[in-house]
């Protein structure tokens, strides 16, 4: 298998990963562009440009505030914010000290909050003003201190993209919390950051479900992070004078590769946005010759349908990995999307979990595989698994995907009985099932605990959803299986049509359609139109709240 994942490593582009400046954590990155181009733009936001020395001075200003709240090494701060510069700086002043970042996503909820803080013993906030209601009728244990922060705080008056409505909002005085912008303007930059073991040393604790139960807190390592950041830099040629677009959700694994992580290793300019906004990511590529850019397959097909936008200038963008959350990055949009842009490659960006830190493949864009997550990334072998005997399957069998490489986290905090199930000798069995090629190239079919059970058949959502994409009608697709008395379960398939299709087609047009598509186990018994489907912020739908309204 090894030999397999190899095959089709792309032309020009060498086998052995290098790291920039060293085996360091990113924020000695952050310090080291602060010194080398104090001037030069890092981050752009709504015209607000902050400079490496900007951000460098703000963090470590933070860190010196943490420090002086008694956060050390080891401790836990959560970040609780929508994507703004406080998170950024939130981010790596926690990780100077040595301290743990923890991700909230800011959809949560007053239930899911309270049990997050108290798993991973939080002992500090970082939230955003208007998300401050939901913390502050809450009494944790752990917790010591919150700090909130105003996104305006960041702006500036000559704005230049159109601001989402949490930047419109008044800054007010909260009186029972510390405020970030007026902490950091008090005191000195912290006099000398943590020692850091990067491979050894917990860095980030992000919240997954695993392959099953509650969500857990997975530990991911300094190196962690350092190494998948710099895989894809390198294997995707991110260079210093790169502009980049940082549009996904930052509490989010992968936003936090593409909008944390990667400027800040490669150097390259990065325009960040609170929220994704077709105007404004058009208008953000039009001003600040936008090259390279993370998406999910959403976005592009938002763009792709913008009024007017065809006479608008996106010819600076290269390069564009995406994800299909609901959408396929199929070689349909792929040329749409070049045709646009004047030749922008866009493909599917990788194959990834949390308890790696994602990016365990690329694409290799001079053989570009539509349908696929790419190959194996630097370092990193997979293995098809039998889920019955545990037997290594051959190339093009069907099976559970682990996978190896420095990216593989320590285990789940305080859960010692879920990490012996999902880390084995190294590998993570990841709960996903998949089949690699014999040109090495990862194909995804679906998770384990989504597997649909029909007839005595296994039914993978995404295959069916994959089928159901072909039909001309469709612009979104979600499949879930429900109980059925004959089956033990049936598919049931929630679509949102294109609007040109809204009362041209019925449920029963489509189910006759994919009966003559699909195997009899396979195809939708039951079809129900929605003008939307439930999604993450990050944009994957959720098919566990479609499930529960079925």
């Amino acid at each position: 298998m090894k030999s397999i994942l190899k095959k089709s490593w792309p032309q020009g582009i060498t086998e052995t990963l290098h790291y920039r400046f060293g085996e360091k954590p990113l924020h000695e990155y952050l310090i080291q562009h602060a010194i080398d181009r104090p001037n030069q733009t890092a981050y752009i936001y709504y015209g607000n440009h902050i400079t490496w020395e900007q951000l460098y001075d703000h963090t470590s200003r933070l860190a010196h505030f943490l420090k002086n709240q008694g956060i050390r090494k080891g401790d836990r701060v959560a970040l609780f914010m929508q994507n703004c510069p406080q998170y950024l700086i939130g981010h790596y002043a926690i990780q100077m000290l040595g301290a743990v970042v923890v991700p909230l996503n800011p959809m949560y909820k007053e239930s899911e909050l309270k049990y997050f803080i108290n798993e991973a013993e939080v002992k500090g906030i970082i939230a955003g003003q208007e998300l401050y209601k939901q913390l502050k009728n809450m009494k944790f244990s752990s917790l010591q201190f919150i700090i909130t922060t105003h996104y305006t705080d960041f702006l500036i008056k000559d704005l230049t993209l159109p601001l989402p409505e949490e930047l419109k909002t008044t800054k007010r005085e909260i009186k029972e919390t510390f405020d970030l912008l007026a902490s950091i303007t008090t005191i000195h930059r912290l006099r000398k950051t943590e020692q850091i073991d990067v491979w050894k040393d917990i860095g980030l604790m992000v919240f997954t479900s695993g392959t099953t139960g509650r969500p857990k807190a997975a530990m991911l390592t300094y190196g962690n992070a350092l190494f998948k950041t710099a895989a894809t830099v390198q294997g995707y040629q991110i260079e210093q004078n790169d502009s980049t677009l940082a549009v996904a959700p930052l509490c989010h694994i992968a936003g936090m590769v593409m909008g944390v992580n990667l400027p800040v290793y490669s150097g390259s300019l990065s325009v960040l946005l609170t929220r994704f906004d077709s105007e404004a990511a058009i208008k953000a590529v039009e001003m600040y010759k936008i090259n390279k850019m993370y998406t999910v397959a959403p976005m592009n097909l938002a763009i792709l349908n913008y009024p007017g936008v065809e006479k608008r200038n996106l010819k600076s963008l290269e390069l564009n990995f995406s994800t299909s959350f609901g959408v396929p990055v199929d070689k349909e949009m792929a040329e749409r999307w070049q045709q646009l842009t004047g030749g922008c490659l866009l493909f599917e960006a990788s194959y990834g979990l949390s308890e790696t830190h994602t990016c365990d493949t690329f694409m290799p864009m001079d053989q570009i595989k539509f349908g696929t997550c790419g190959i194996a990334t630097y370092h990193t072998e997979f293995r098809i698994v039998d889920m019955e005997t545990g037997e290594d399957l051959s190339v093009g069998e069907q099976g559970e995907i682990a996978v190896k490489n420095p990216g593989v986290f320590k285990g789940y905090l305080n859960r010692p009985d879920a990490t012996a199930e999902t880390l084995r000798e190294g590998w993570v069995f990841t709960g996903d099932i998949g089949t690699i090629d014999e040109d090495g190239y990862l194909y995804f079919n679906g998770r384990v605990k989504e597997m649909i059970k029909s007839s005595g058949y296994s039914v993978f959502p995404e295959d069916v959803e994959s089928l159901m994409n072909d039909h001309e009608a469709i612009l979104q697709v979600a499949v879930v299986g429900i109980s059925d008395a004959s089956r033990g379960e049936s598919v049931k398939a929630f679509i949102v049509l294109k609007p040109e299709y809204k009362e041209e087609i019925s449920e029963i047009d489509m189910i006759k359609w994919a009966k003559e598509k699909m195997a009899a186990y396979k195809y939708p018994r039951f079809v129900e139109f929605r003008d939307s489907l439930p999604s993450t912020s990050s944009g994957k739908v959720l098919r566990r709240l479609l499930k529960e309204d079925s």
